[in-house]
């Protein structure tokens, strides 16, 4: 009985190993500051949503400036033409590829989030919460002034 079980759970096993999706690696195009490409097969950041591309924030000065813009080209020079490395959780709506993506072992997720140039996707994770806290006590990048939170802005302007 004990060895029907393991052979069962050593097949499940398996079945899942090959069921994952390979790794998605390669020099990758910035969409935007949660979006990338690599080979053609667009790549959305799993758990974060950054500014989109036009959207406008204000600086701790009060200046409107292209927020969304700004986390895109952060996220382009931290890539520069490495290597990048994504491991797919699954696919959007879009038919995005969604992933936790990484610059050698930096996870870029994470790093954008710390950076204050993207938030803590709550709908769809956890797992950069305390980064976007640490952000937000810092006032790293869109916490130094204020910002609509991306999904409110992409509800209002589409």
């Amino acid at each position: 009985m004990a060895l029907a079980a393991g052979l069962m759970a050593g097949l499940l096993f398996m079945a899942a190993a090959a069921s994952a999706a390979p790794l998605i690696q390669g020099t990758a195009s910035v969409i935007d500051g949660d979006t990338i490409e690599i080979h053609g097969e667009r790549i959305r950041f799993d758990a974060i949503d950054a500014p989109e591309s036009s959207q406008l924030c204000l600086d701790a000065a009060g200046k409107r400036y292209r927020c969304g813009q700004k986390s895109a080209f952060a996220l382009a020079d931290m890539i520069g033409r490495s290597v990048v490395s994504c491991e797919p959780k699954g696919r959007d709506r879009y038919k995005r590829v969604i992933a936790v993506c990484f610059k050698g072992d930096i996870n870029l997720n994470a790093w954008m989030v710390a950076q204050g140039w993207a938030v803590a996707f709550r709908k769809y994770g956890i797992d950069y919460i305390p980064q976007e806290d640490d952000a937000r006590l810092n006032r790293r990048g869109i916490w130094a002034g204020s910002f609509e939170m991306p999904w409110d802005w992409r509800a209002r302007n589409r």
